[in-house]
């Protein structure tokens, strides 16, 4: 849990990073397993998926405990995790890395974004993938799935730490996404993380032009030799990176 919020500032800068930059600066602090294994992009998007994690947790389903007419309470923690995400964060869902049935469909992840929540992502399945897909908002999942997730899942807990594609997500921390997958930065690392990574971008286009010009990378990147340092400085006073 965290008190943090996120600013639009951190947010834009956060939505101009790739997964690879966040993975590598998680990696420098000793964080090596921030990657939700298995989540992978519905359909692309023209920008980046970046939003505070509000959770929604599924254990095994019992079938005493489940069946269709439990979808008639009010208070059914998967109706509730859609209707109460705050707008601007990512509902996080923790499926214990089950796609055998999905943890949620077109018509719910619709409301959620028309809500205004800035991304959906589950270890899970989704159903109706077709209409998901044509949403503006991200959405990440690890396939796609019909069954109801009745059949596998019961939602259980709405905003309490979970694990997502191993994972652990706590309610507040950031997730970044791109194509190729979802990262999930600490609340306390978010503002550090933000700032290192822009920095790491704007590297990562000054070599890649090098490499397309014929640079070797030994003495490139990582820049070990005096004269690239140099033509970096130089670079960035001249592109204003």
């Amino acid at each position: 849990m965290t008190d943090y919020i996120l600013s639009d500032e951190t947010r834009a800068k956060l939505s101009k990073v790739s997964t690879a930059s966040v993975a590598t600066a998680l990696y420098k602090r000793g964080l090596r397993n921030q990657f939700i294994q298995g989540a992978r992009q519905v359909s692309p998007k023209p920008s980046s998926m970046v939003g505070q994690a509000f959770t929604l947790r599924y254990i095994p389903a019992r079938e005493d405990r489940n069946p269709l007419t439990v979808f008639r309470n009010a208070d059914h923690p998967q109706r509730v995790a859609m209707e109460t995400c705050p707008p601007g964060w990512v509902l996080v869902m923790d499926a214990r890395k089950d796609a055998r049935a999905a943890t949620a469909g077109s018509i719910l992840i619709t409301r959620l974004a028309l809500r205004g929540a800035a991304g959906v992502v589950s270890d899970g399945g989704f159903r109706d993938v077709a209409g998901i897909g044509a949403l503006d908002m991200p959405a990440y999942c690890a396939g796609p799935s019909a069954p109801t997730n009745l059949t596998l899942h019961e939602a259980l807990d709405v905003n309490v730490p979970i694990a997502c594609g191993d994972v652990a997500v706590f309610p507040g921390d950031v997730l970044v996404g791109d194509g190729d997958g979802v990262m999930v930065i600490p609340a306390h690392l978010v503002e550090e993380i933000a700032e290192e990574c822009s920095g790491m971008e704007s590297f990562e286009d000054f070599v890649l032009g090098e490499v397309n010009a014929g640079a070797s990378i030994i003495g490139l990147y990582p820049p070990t030799k005096e004269e690239n340092q140099k033509k970096y400085a130089e670079w960035r006073e001249k592109t204003g990176r």
